[in-house]
């Protein structure tokens, strides 16, 4: 038995904030357990053709969090990074519309957006019907019938499937709201208005993938993290932790960052808690190397066309330095669809936990549970949200001042 203060699972950017965290706080006793043979989790970085190759896809550090910027410019320096403006687009057709679609609608034939600007007028949040429980409904409620169909119901279709009608709305909030006067100035004076979509503006590594920032800062706590150790039971009770090559650590506070259902055994938890944890789900995504050169200035392309297997493109030569070649995100499911043989492709068994309409009644339950016993669900999985890398880190930062204060 090895015993600790702080033992954190998973070496992605949550539990590596948190060990940083706590070494520059002064604490030692502290241990990470990472299933993989390196750190980062799916910010990680390989080489592919030679350039670098972000297995977990478009992982960007955004601008708006300056203190936590500052913090992993401790790492990795900020003379290291370069700045962009966001450019993505949405593919309709033959054509690239910049997105959010509903701010660039001006874009499209005049006949598109009189039809477009027709459904946003009528559509239930601009006439004031009740946001309704269910994501499908939500879309049309929101973006009117014509972008829905256009562009959100196939693209959705294409990253959820079968999952679109278990997804709730609560998510969905942050978004903001189509205004009708918005979308028709902007078709007036052929410009995008609005409030933009976050990563506005990201900072991107000058020299290396994204996943090298996790590389340093596993580096800063090297004697502190132990690579292929693959947690595989939880004893809330003793507040241990087993392993799948039979070792066992014990620790005063644990920090998970890892998918709840990797525990294949669970003990000192309610059995309706631990059937709650099997309801949860997520998805898988294949990113996949294509060696060529895209005629495009954007950094991201959105595929709703449901005819190719893929649903998002990034276009890696327009944000990383001397590279070439794309890479293609695509659902676990729909990967048979591409014909011949990938240069390179990396399959995220745990890539998306999904927003089902029950989650957020599951996750306050699990977690005020495990955190009355000492045991914290941190980041993307511990705590089940689509969370960005740059919100990880500041979850993390909050969470490491908290509990050693």
């Amino acid at each position: 038995m090895e015993k600790v203060k702080y033992l954190i699972l998973g070496a992605g950017p949550a539990g590596l904030t948190f060990a940083n965290m706590l070494k520059q706080r002064g604490e030692e006793s502290f241990l990470v357990l990472e299933r993989e043979t390196e750190a980062g989790g799916l910010c990680r970085s390989v080489m592919v053709d030679g350039s670098p190759f972000d297995i977990g896809g478009g992982h960007f550090l955004d601008v708006r969090r300056p203190k936590v910027n500052e913090f992993l410019f401790r790492f990795m320096p900020k003379e290291e990074w370069k700045l962009f403006e966001r450019d993505s687009r949405i593919v309709i057709g033959t054509q690239e519309i910049g997105h959010p679609l509903e701010a660039n609608i001006w874009q499209l034939e005049l006949e598109s957006q009189v039809r477009v600007l027709s459904s946003i007028a009528k559509a239930g949040c601009n006439s004031g019907v009740p946001m309704p429980e269910k994501f499908r409904d939500w879309i049309i409620w929101k973006l009117g019938d014509r972008i829905a169909e256009m562009y959100m119901l196939p693209y959705n279709r294409k990253m959820f499937a079968d999952e679109l009608d278990e997804l709730g709305t609560y998510w969905l909030e942050k978004l903001p709201n189509v205004s009708f006067e918005d979308t028709l100035r902007s078709c007036l004076t052929h410009k995008a208005y609005g409030q933009q979509p976050g990563h506005a503006s990201f900072y991107y590594p000058e020299k290396y993938g994204y996943g090298e920032l996790w590389l340093r800062m596993a580096d800063a706590v090297a004697t502190k993290v132990l690579y292929d150790v693959k947690a595989t039971g939880l004893d809330c009770d003793r507040r241990q932790i087993s392993t799948e090559d039979g070792r066992r650590f014990e620790a005063e506070t644990i920090i998970t960052t890892i998918p709840w259902n990797c525990f294949e055994n669970l003990s000192g938890m309610p059995e309706d808690i631990q059937a709650s944890i099997r309801q949860l789900k997520t998805s898988a995504i294949e990113t996949r190397y294509v060696p060529e050169q895209l005629d495009t200035h954007a950094q991201w392309l959105y595929i709703p066309d449901e005819e190719k297997p893929y649903h998002r493109i990034l276009v890696r030569h327009n944000f990383c330095q001397e590279s070439r070649g794309y890479w293609l995100e695509t659902r676990k499911e729909r990967v048979p669809l591409f014909k011949g043989k990938a240069e390179y492709c990396y399959m995220n068994e745990y890539a998306y936990p999904l927003n089902t309409i029950g989650k957020p009644e599951i996750m306050k339950r699990l977690l005020i549970f495990c955190a009355d016993k000492g045991i914290y669900g941190l980041g993307r999985w511990g705590e089940h949200c689509h969370y960005n890398s740059d919100l990880v880190v500041e979850l993390a930062m909050n969470l490491a001042q908290r509990l050693n204060g």
